[in-house]
Protein backbone atom coordinates (compact mmCIF):
# COMPACT_ATOMS: atom_id res chain seq x y z
CA UNK A 1 0.00 0.00 0.00
CA UNK A 2 0.95 3.65 -0.69
CA UNK A 3 0.16 6.64 1.36
CA UNK A 4 -1.93 8.83 -0.59
CA UNK A 5 0.25 11.71 -0.44
CA UNK A 6 2.61 9.57 -2.32
CA UNK A 7 0.18 7.87 -4.81
CA UNK A 8 -0.99 11.63 -5.72
CA UNK A 9 2.40 13.06 -6.23
CA UNK A 10 3.06 10.18 -8.23
CA UNK A 11 -0.10 10.91 -9.92
CA UNK A 12 0.67 14.68 -10.33
CA UNK A 13 3.96 14.01 -12.02
CA UNK A 14 2.58 13.33 -14.88
CA UNK A 15 2.53 16.23 -17.61
CA UNK A 16 -0.45 14.37 -20.24
CA UNK A 17 -3.67 13.61 -18.07
CA UNK A 18 -7.04 12.92 -19.30
CA UNK A 19 -10.20 13.68 -17.59
CA UNK A 20 -13.25 11.40 -17.98
CA UNK A 21 -16.82 12.97 -18.26
CA UNK A 22 -15.78 16.74 -19.04
CA UNK A 23 -19.21 17.83 -19.68
CA UNK A 24 -20.74 20.40 -22.36
CA UNK A 25 -22.68 22.64 -19.88
CA UNK A 26 -20.59 22.72 -16.47
CA UNK A 27 -22.21 24.35 -13.54
CA UNK A 28 -19.91 22.79 -10.92
CA UNK A 29 -19.13 19.57 -12.68
CA UNK A 30 -16.17 17.95 -10.67
CA UNK A 31 -14.71 16.76 -14.25
CA UNK A 32 -14.86 20.21 -15.33
CA UNK A 33 -13.35 21.94 -12.43
CA UNK A 34 -10.39 18.94 -12.62
CA UNK A 35 -9.70 20.15 -16.16
CA UNK A 36 -9.39 23.66 -15.82
CA UNK A 37 -7.19 23.75 -12.97
CA UNK A 38 -4.82 21.13 -14.86
CA UNK A 39 -4.94 23.40 -17.63
CA UNK A 40 -4.31 26.24 -15.32
CA UNK A 41 -1.33 24.54 -13.82
CA UNK A 42 0.22 24.44 -16.82
CA UNK A 43 -0.58 20.21 -17.17
CA UNK A 44 -1.30 19.03 -21.07
CA UNK A 45 -5.05 17.79 -19.75
CA UNK A 46 -7.08 16.59 -22.05
CA UNK A 47 -11.08 16.15 -22.34
CA UNK A 48 -13.00 12.99 -22.71
CA UNK A 49 -16.73 13.34 -23.44
CA UNK A 50 -17.76 10.94 -26.39
CA UNK A 51 -21.05 13.58 -27.35
CA UNK A 52 -18.65 17.14 -27.79
CA UNK A 53 -16.08 17.97 -29.88
CA UNK A 54 -15.43 20.77 -28.13
CA UNK A 55 -15.29 21.49 -24.35
CA UNK A 56 -13.91 25.40 -23.83
CA UNK A 57 -13.09 26.01 -26.65
CA UNK A 58 -10.14 23.60 -27.13
CA UNK A 59 -10.90 20.09 -28.47
CA UNK A 60 -13.00 16.99 -26.81
CA UNK A 61 -12.02 12.91 -27.53
CA UNK A 62 -14.38 10.40 -27.54
CA UNK A 63 -11.66 8.19 -25.78
CA UNK A 64 -8.47 7.61 -24.49
CA UNK A 65 -7.35 5.99 -27.40
CA UNK A 66 -8.67 8.95 -29.54
CA UNK A 67 -6.14 11.87 -27.71
CA UNK A 68 -3.36 12.27 -30.69
CA UNK A 69 0.22 11.26 -28.86
CA UNK A 70 -1.52 9.53 -26.20
CA UNK A 71 -1.69 10.27 -22.40
CA UNK A 72 0.34 9.14 -18.89
CA UNK A 73 -2.79 9.16 -16.47
CA UNK A 74 -6.33 9.56 -16.62
CA UNK A 75 -8.73 11.12 -14.12
CA UNK A 76 -12.16 9.36 -14.12
CA UNK A 77 -15.24 11.61 -13.20
CA UNK A 78 -18.04 9.52 -14.96
CA UNK A 79 -20.93 7.80 -13.17
CA UNK A 80 -18.99 4.51 -10.85
CA UNK A 81 -20.31 2.50 -13.70
CA UNK A 82 -18.14 3.42 -16.03
CA UNK A 83 -15.15 3.25 -14.32
CA UNK A 84 -14.12 -0.54 -15.08
CA UNK A 85 -14.75 0.66 -18.67
CA UNK A 86 -12.50 3.73 -18.74
CA UNK A 87 -9.92 1.37 -16.26
CA UNK A 88 -9.39 -1.89 -18.74
CA UNK A 89 -9.23 0.81 -21.90
CA UNK A 90 -6.43 2.86 -19.99
CA UNK A 91 -4.63 -0.33 -18.96
CA UNK A 92 -5.10 -1.72 -22.73
CA UNK A 93 -3.07 1.74 -24.20
CA UNK A 94 -0.48 1.31 -21.22
CA UNK A 95 -1.28 4.21 -18.48
CA UNK A 96 -0.14 3.04 -15.22
CA UNK A 97 -2.16 5.80 -13.30
CA UNK A 98 -5.66 6.23 -12.31
CA UNK A 99 -7.40 8.38 -10.08
CA UNK A 100 -11.33 7.85 -9.17
CA UNK A 101 -12.69 11.73 -8.73
CA UNK A 102 -14.72 11.88 -5.24
CA UNK A 103 -16.28 14.54 -3.71
CA UNK A 104 -19.05 14.46 -1.40
CA UNK A 105 -21.09 10.96 -1.90
CA UNK A 106 -19.80 7.97 -4.18
CA UNK A 107 -18.21 10.12 -6.88
CA UNK A 108 -16.59 8.07 -9.78
CA UNK A 109 -15.62 5.20 -7.37
CA UNK A 110 -16.38 1.54 -7.88
CA UNK A 111 -14.45 -0.98 -6.13
CA UNK A 112 -14.42 -3.35 -8.78
CA UNK A 113 -12.44 -1.29 -11.05
CA UNK A 114 -10.00 -0.20 -8.57
CA UNK A 115 -9.45 -3.97 -7.94
CA UNK A 116 -9.62 -4.74 -11.48
CA UNK A 117 -6.60 -1.93 -12.35
CA UNK A 118 -4.61 -2.88 -9.44
CA UNK A 119 -4.13 -6.76 -10.69
CA UNK A 120 -3.42 -5.56 -13.73
CA UNK A 121 -0.04 -3.34 -13.36
CA UNK A 122 -2.35 0.20 -11.97
CA UNK A 123 -2.30 2.41 -9.73
CA UNK A 124 -5.13 3.49 -8.65
CA UNK A 125 -6.73 6.51 -6.14
CA UNK A 126 -10.06 5.27 -5.41
CA UNK A 127 -11.32 8.43 -3.72
CA UNK A 128 -10.80 12.77 -3.43
CA UNK A 129 -9.52 14.71 -6.01
CA UNK A 130 -6.37 15.47 -7.53
CA UNK A 131 -7.08 19.51 -6.95
CA UNK A 132 -6.52 18.24 -3.08
CA UNK A 133 -3.01 18.22 -3.70
CA UNK A 134 0.36 19.02 -4.46
CA UNK A 135 0.80 22.20 -7.42
CA UNK A 136 -3.01 21.75 -7.86
CA UNK A 137 -4.23 22.33 -4.53
CA UNK A 138 -6.30 25.10 -3.30
CA UNK A 139 -7.01 26.19 0.66
CA UNK A 140 -10.93 24.93 -0.04
CA UNK A 141 -9.82 21.52 -1.72
CA UNK A 142 -7.15 21.19 1.28
CA UNK A 143 -9.68 21.66 4.27
CA UNK A 144 -11.93 19.01 2.57
CA UNK A 145 -9.05 16.89 2.46
CA UNK A 146 -8.09 16.71 5.95
CA UNK A 147 -12.30 16.40 6.49
CA UNK A 148 -12.86 13.66 3.82
CA UNK A 149 -10.03 11.67 5.25
CA UNK A 150 -12.26 11.50 8.52
CA UNK A 151 -15.24 10.35 6.43
CA UNK A 152 -13.05 7.67 4.03
CA UNK A 153 -13.73 9.22 1.04
CA UNK A 154 -9.98 9.89 0.50
CA UNK A 155 -8.69 6.92 1.10
CA UNK A 156 -5.39 7.38 3.36
CA UNK A 157 -3.59 4.88 1.54
CA UNK A 158 -3.73 3.01 -2.40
Amino acid sequence: MTAIKDAAEAFLAHQRIAVTGVSRTPGTHGSNNVYQRLRERGYEAFAINPNAETIDGTPAYPSLAAVPGGVEAVVIGTRPDRALATVKEAQSLGITDGWMHRGPGQGSVDDAAAAWGREHGMAVIDGGCPLMFGPTADGGHKFMCSFMKLTGSVPRQV
